[in-house]
């Protein structure tokens, strides 16, 4: 593998994946793959290579990034028929998952390619869209020190900061910790949000307001206005992507022996969207303000 200039791939083109992708792009060759193939005529205009199977990704790169929605697809992506396993030119080169996936599945998935000659790093991303557009996530990363330095060309091109937290699955694990903090924050904005505006708060500037205060967050900034408004589009993240990874946590935990009594309770919310009318798990993660704010 050229390490002067390595040749970039990038499967999963989604909410995510194409502002990653657009910035690889801006940094050198790139070849893109996505099981709905319209969802690269983009980047294909921009100047980027498509790949008809993950195989043919591999093959065409030296380093992959993947962000796919669970388990179960990046698993398939990997492992599966016309996978990154199955690629002809694969020794040495080295796939970054940006996907949050359980961290069994992770070493799992690493065990495998390591048997293929591929090093397979979990390194899941916080920071949402706006972070992926700006190049500025942040990466949680785990597997072996010489894959993650050989993947840095690429992470750079996504990231402002890497933090290495050991082995395989050591990346999903420091992922859930971020998720359950979001994940509760998120509905405790929007229940704030809708009380506020029960009892005559102008709700509209209470990000503003909260601004470098205690109760401040990039959440809040973010998601606050748009709750306040009820603005939904774009979509910036998807309730059922939280709730997935809360559910992850929940089973991690149980393993761990840890409580989580909060996220127990908060999990129960979020499951009553899909009881919701009007409501759905595919919704907006600013529309859970409706479970709180009867208009």
């Amino acid at each position: 593998m050229s390490t002067a200039t390595p040749r970039f791939g990038f499967a999963g083109l989604g909410v995510m994946g194409v502002p990653m992708s657009r910035n690889l792009l801006a940094a050198g060759p790139l070849t893109v793959w996505n099981r709905t193939q319209s969802r690269a005529d983009a980047l294909v205009d921009a100047g980027a290579q498509r790949a008809h199977t993950p195989a043919d990704l591999l093959d065409a790169s030296d380093i992959v990034g993947v962000c796919l929605l669970d388990g179960p697809t990046v698993r398939e992506v990997a492992l599966g028929a016309n996978g990154f396993a199955s690629a002809t030119e694969k020794a040495g080169k080295v796939i970054v998952d940006f996907s949050s996936i359980p961290p069994e599945d992770a070493r799992e998935i690493a065990e495998e390619l390591a048997g293929h000659g591929v090093g397979w790093i979990d390194a899941p991303v916080s920071g949402g869209v706006p972070a992926a557009e700006k190049a500025s996530l942040i990466v949680l990363a785990g597997g072996r020190d010489a894959d993650i330095e050989k993947a840095r060309p690429l992470i750079e091109c996504v990231s402002e900061r890497l933090t290495h937290f050991g082995p395989s699955g050591s990346g999903q694990l420091a992922k859930l910790c971020n998720q359950m903090i979001v994940a509760n924050n998120m509905m405790v904005i929007a229940e704030t949000i809708a009380f506020g505006r029960r009892a005559g708060v102008d709700v509209a500037h209470l990000a503003e307001a909260l601004k470098g205060g205690f109760a401040d967050s990039t959440p809040l900034q973010i998601f606050g206005p748009r709750m306040a408004t009820h603005t939904y589009e774009p979509k910036l993240g998807g309730i059922g992507v939280m709730l997935k990874d809360l559910l992850t946590a929940e089973k991690a935990a149980a393993s761990a022996g840890a409580l989580t009594p909060t996220s127990s309770h908060t999990i129960a919310l979020y499951k009553s969207v899909a009881e919701r009318e009007g409501m759905s798990l595919d919704d907006d993660i600013s529309a859970l303000v409706e479970l709180f704010d009867d208009r």
